[in-house]
């Protein structure tokens, strides 16, 4: 879990870097960026924004041959060895990233490398190398006074409420590749700025492994669970999937499917199901992992737990305690109006 709220930008480096392909250049500033306490604070909430507003899916540093060919891997190396070199080394990523801005499609924009301290990951502080780029620029107005009159100016900038790009490397697991998390809000070009920039792959970590796992369940729900039972079934299913993933630290399959699975014969269609689909999930091999709090609450606010019915009615089942939809919700079939119902037992109306 990544909290950034005590985070600290130590040094901070700004360069400006062009389309290679549009033969635009690259400028290098001489020496590092001095920040005064209004520019650190409007800059830090610019950077960090968006990594506290996405989900948490971490990458690590690699490449096809070895680790050590991949151009960022090296020079963040040698920043977390040395930060008195870090302006010098964030002069060799501005140009790593020049170098990758050769399609017509990419944009020119400023590249700001800042070492950052104070971040609580995993409830461990750690370093980071952070990497952003500003490339959007938007109008905006401006007011002056003269003759006696107001004037427009109309004068182009960044707008702060929106990072175009920008990446976290932690400084752990070095052997891997460190940890990096990566935010993008142009998606026309983010093979230039995962694949070709960064040069990253899928960490398989607790919070991948959590995430991927839950979204295999809600398909398998989906396809399987309601065509063998019914829509009540599917959301009771999910909802004691997901019931049990925040209630354990730990996850272990067949503990998993004997508390969940409310018929048994679903278990063998369940395993078949995993063979066919659990390599789109990267889970087909999986049945052991540490479940991540974070990935079970995003999970959460996303699966639905409503019936939507053909008469304009919704039945909206409580993930917090399913056991009432079991005990107080009962489906069944009226012969004299052909129609299906729910018969709901309650003792009072709650107040909204």
């Amino acid at each position: 879990m990544l909290n950034l709220y005590s985070t600290q930008i130590e040094t901070i480096s700004l360069h400006r870097v062009g389309n290679k392909n549009k033969n635009e250049g690259i400028f290098l500033s001489e020496e590092s960026l001095i920040l005064n306490d209004e520019t650190t604070g409007l800059l830090k909430e610019y950077f960090f924004k968006p990594f506290r507003e996405k989900e948490e899916n971490y990458f690590k540093l690699s490449h096809e041959v070895d680790l050590e060919f991949n151009e960022l891997f090296k020079i963040v190396t040698e920043i977390f060895k040395d930060r008195d070199g870090i302006h010098l080394n964030s002069k060799k990523i501005a140009t790593h990233l020049f170098e990758q801005s050769n399609h017509p499609h990419i944009k020119s924009g400023e590249v700001y490398v800042a070492y950052l301290t104070g971040i609580m990951l995993d409830n461990t502080k750690v370093d980071a190398v952070g990497i952003f780029k500003s490339e959007l620029k938007h109008d905006f107005l401006q007011f002056k006074e003269r003759s006696g009159n107001l004037d427009i100016v109309i004068q182009q900038g960044i707008n702060v409420n929106k990072l175009d790009k920008g990446c976290l490397i932690f400084n752990v697991h070095q052997e891997e590749g460190y940890k990096v998390l990566s935010v993008d809000s142009n998606r026309y070009d983010t093979k230039y700025w995962l694949e070709n920039f960064l040069g990253v792959d899928v960490l398989a970590d607790e919070n991948f492994y959590t995430k991927n796992y839950l979204k295999f369940c809600q398909n398998f729900a989906k396809d399987v669970v309601l065509p063998a039972e019914d829509k009540q079934q599917e959301v009771l299913f999910m909802n004691k999937a997901v019931n049990h993933f925040a209630k354990n630290d730990a996850f272990e399959e067949s503990n998993f499917l004997n508390e969940v699975m409310e018929n048994p014969e679903l278990i063998p269609e369940f395993k078949h199901y995993k063979v066919e689909k659990g390599p789109k999930y990267s889970i087909e091999d999986v049945s052991n992992f540490d479940i991540a709090n974070k990935a079970v609450s995003d999970a959460r606010k996303k699966i639905k737990n409503v019936i939507n019915l053909d008469t304009n009615i919704q039945i909206k089942l409580d993930f917090i305690n399913p056991e009432s939809a079991e005990k107080f919700v009962e489906k069944g079939w009226d012969e004299e109006r052909q129609m299906y119902y729910y018969l709901v037992y309650f003792n009072k109306e709650q107040k909204s």
